[in-house]
């Protein structure tokens, strides 16, 4: 688990293929911070712009880990498959605080970035979110964004069932603090939506023995 609250920025600095068709996945190299790593070990969970994935090779003395990604987890992501910054997290441990709110590290969905610009002394962000998503984002909910705990302040529902648009103001410290300073209109995002609204969802169905069926 995670809460959203960055802990450093890395880098992708290598993509190596785990086989020769599109089925399988890559190997990335990813570079932390200086002493990034040092309580970090094999097999430890660390969440990339957002996605939680495994570190299988560490080399704590040049600040580098690794990590497989699978054709499956490439295909339902974005920034995962070339190189460049990208937003850090460790797993969360029980005494730590939560700051952000709780992240499972499992993207939803894709999203794209509509509008990016100043406003005053923060940035607002707009992002179109799916439409599959739509019915799980609300005003003042929250959303994880490559990773990072975000506060819904508008949502726009589109026409036609396209999903919608969602405003979020980032202050001038998560701007400068995480990966998310590159964006730019067009941009894909990262979106993992509250895991509270899931359950709400499941508690507010009619009968949620609908979709079970027995085996035979």
């Amino acid at each position: 688990m995670f809460t959203g609250i960055i802990t450093g920025l890395g880098h992708i600095v290598a993509i190596q293929s785990l086989g020769s068709s599109s089925d399988h996945g890559k190997r990335l190299t990813i570079e932390t911070p200086v002493d990034y790593l040092n309580d970090v070990g094999l097999g430890d969970s660390i969440a990339i712009n957002g996605a939680c994935m495994t570190a299988v090779w560490l080399d704590s003395a040049h600040n580098q880990f690794a990590i497989d990604i699978s054709a499956e987890s490439l295909a339902k992501t974005s920034g995962l498959d070339e190189t460049g910054v990208v937003n850090l997290e460790k797993a969360l441990r029980a005494h730590d605080r939560l700051g952000g709110h709780i992240v499972s590290g499992h993207v939803d969905g894709i999203g794209q970035v509509t509008h990016f610009a100043e406003v005053g002394e923060s940035w607002e962000l707009r992002i179109h979110a799916p439409r599959e998503l739509s019915k799980y984002l609300a005003y003042k909910g929250s959303i994880t964004v490559n990773g990072v705990s975000l506060t819904v302040n508008r949502v726009n529902d589109l026409p036609d069932g396209d999903g919608c648009e969602i405003s979020i103001n980032l202050i001038p410290h998560t701007v400068q603090n995480t990966a998310l300073h590159q964006l730019f209109a067009g941009a894909r995002v990262n979106l993992e939506i509250d895991l509270i609204a899931r359950y709400v969802e499941r508690m507010l169905q009619d009968d949620p023995t609908d979709n079970w069926k027995p085996r035979t």
